[in-house]
């Protein structure tokens, strides 16, 4: 048993409707597990998006199943969620995000302090704006964190990111 995180198949602004994508590009590739997007919502934060019971047994995973966090809370313990840099993060139909130029920048939205709680000052409002003037949390993967705290304009087109949400 494991949870995956996977990443959607192209970049996205600040005006999405995450979970829905996450929902029906986990359908298309076959995957029959529930999937809901890696970021905070007016609902929601990170951190909790995974059920309670599969937050501290369960390892996350990339696609091919290589490990990325030994479990759901170690995501969230304030370090900005550190990165093992050799395992690749990839998307629905298979690409990394890191060499495939379909992300030309290499940033994931999370809308998230480093302990995955809710930003309301910075997730594009609740992610329905692609505004220029409008402002999200957003990491970039060089800094080799999946939480690491900058703020884009919600314009940007960044990587979003879909964490398998229980283990069936």
């Amino acid at each position: 048993p494991q949870l995956h995180l996977v990443a959607l198949n192209s970049p996205f602004s600040g005006d999405m409707r995450a979970d829905f994508q996450c929902f029906q590009q986990a359908q298309l590739a076959g995957l029959t597990s529930t999937y809901r997007a890696f970021l905070s919502s007016h609902l929601q934060d990170l951190a909790t998006v995974v059920r309670k019971t599969d937050r501290y047994h369960l390892p996350i995973v990339n696609l091919k199943g290589e490990t990325l966090f030994s479990n759901w809370e170690s995501i969230f313990n304030g370090n900005g969620a550190q990165l093992d840099t050799h395992v690749p993060i990839y998307s629905f139909d298979g690409r990394n995000v890191i060499t495939d130029p379909s992300w030309p920048q290499k940033v994931v939205w999370h809308g998230s302090t480093a302990n995955g709680i809710r930003l309301v000052n910075s997730y594009c409002e609740a992610w329905h704006t692609a505004e220029v003037g409008a402002v999200g949390q957003a990491s970039p993967l060089k800094m080799g964190k999946l939480l690491d705290q900058k703020v884009f304009s919600c314009s940007n087109k960044f990587i979003v990111l879909c964490i398998e949400n229980s283990f069936v």
